[in-house]
């Protein structure tokens, strides 16, 4: 089967400048060459009758994992802020965002 390119240079080049990325133009080839190896990797996955096999949604059979969720004393204010590293009268201090 012969090779299909399914990311072009230009899409490369996208990506690239979505992850805020610099690429040279010799990375960009060769990593548009990468993806194109990467998924036709996928399109073999594909050709994998599954047909008998039934969906996995979780590979380990878990459910409810979660412990019960049962009050208890809350921690003392001093113990709460021990390892802080700023603190003001007793409350967390933190950079001010506008």
């Amino acid at each position: 089967m012969a090779s299909r390119k399914l990311v072009s240079l230009e899409q490369t080049e996208h990506l690239s400048w979505l992850a805020k990325v610099e690429l040279s133009e010799e990375e960009k080839r060769v990593f548009t060459e990468q993806l194109n190896r990467i998924l036709e990797f996928f399109r073999k996955l594909d050709e994998v009758d599954t047909s008998n096999v039934q969906p996995t949604y979780h590979v380990v059979e878990l459910t409810n994992v979660f412990r019960e969720d049962e009050p208890a004393s809350p921690l003392p204010q001093e113990e709460a802020l021990r390892n802080a590293a700023h603190k003001k009268n007793g409350y967390f201090v933190a950079p001010k965002i506008v």
